[in-house]
């Protein structure tokens, strides 16, 4: 989840679903909330780390915080490098996730069809907006964080493609790289608050529209794969914060056929695996 994160159009969200852990997930931080005092007070903290499910929740964190902190680098090396594979392998894990989130609804009807689609123009819609530049402050950052962190924890949509739209996603990863505690405590902030209270809505939409919440994520997935194309042909550029040029804006094209197409074929064959496979791991356990 913590790789997915780092990476602008891919979800932490989708690695859980596929994984089999997504709904403890939203179930035990949905039972963080004021009622764990009165646990506390009477029980104590025994009583508060099983209810919020702590060593699970504490292992995950750890994972995600180890791969964020160790891949940002390397991620971002290889998006420079090898875009065109990378993203490939990318559409090939969203490809199959989606196929997998549309399987868990048993009967299709014409009201799914209708939040499927409704979910595809969301997720085109977002993948196509133009990035805006926020000016990094205490207040922008928290708010900043705590809209990613409500994403992450969607399947289909990336935390940290908000951020890119935002214009902040380059001044977290250098924060990441660099350890720049002070924005890296602000955006954590708000990560937490988002977290928490995106986390009961989510989980009260899943108890009763779960079907429909499934249809609408699918659409999703699907629609930010205009996001994920891997060919693309670069139409404005800026600079980032270390004076490099980099893409702006970007149109999809039609990939040429050469060695590194079938590399990229590779690629996205090696996703729908691994989707496939954690996904079996997920629903044995």
């Amino acid at each position: 989840m913590g790789a997915a994160d780092v990476v602008p159009g891919v979800s932490g969200g989708t690695v859980a679903f596929i994984t089999g852990i997504y709904q403890t997930l939203i179930n035990s931080l949905r039972e963080i909330n004021p009622s764990l005092l009165q646990v506390l007070r009477r029980q104590g903290f025994k009583a508060v780390w099983q209810k919020i499910n702590g060593h699970f929740l504490l292992t995950l964190g750890a994972g995600i915080l180890f791969s964020i902190f160790s891949l940002a680098q390397l991620i971002t090396y290889i998006l420079a490098s090898f875009p065109e594979h990378l993203w490939s392998f990318f559409f090939g894990l969203i490809v199959s996730s989606g196929w997998l989130i549309a399987s868990n609804i048993d009967h299709w009807q014409f009201k799914h069809g209708l939040y499927g689609m409704l979910g595809l123009a969301l997720g085109m819609g977002a993948s196509l907006l133009a990035p805006i530049a926020i000016e990094p402050n205490a207040l922008t950052l928290v708010m900043a964080g705590s809209i990613a962190i409500c994403a992450m924890i969607l399947p289909g949509i990336s935390g940290s493609f908000l951020l890119l739209m935002m214009g902040l996603y380059p001044i977290v990863i250098d924060a990441i790289r660099t350890l720049d505690w002070l924005i890296l405590c602000q955006v954590g902030l708000g990560a937490v608050l988002g977290l928490l209270l995106f986390s009961h809505l989510l989980g009260w939409l899943l108890d009763r529209f779960q079907s429909y919440m499934m249809a609408l994520l699918t659409g999703i997935l699907f629609g930010s794969l205009v996001k994920v194309w891997p060919w693309k042909e670069t139409m404005s550029t800026r600079l980032n914060s270390q004076g490099e040029l980099v893409a702006l804006q970007q149109a999809n094209v039609l990939p040429e056929l050469n060695t590194a197409l079938w590399i990229s074929v590779m690629a996205l064959t090696l996703g729908v695996v691994l989707v496939m496979t954690l996904a079996r791991f997920g629903r044995s356990d």
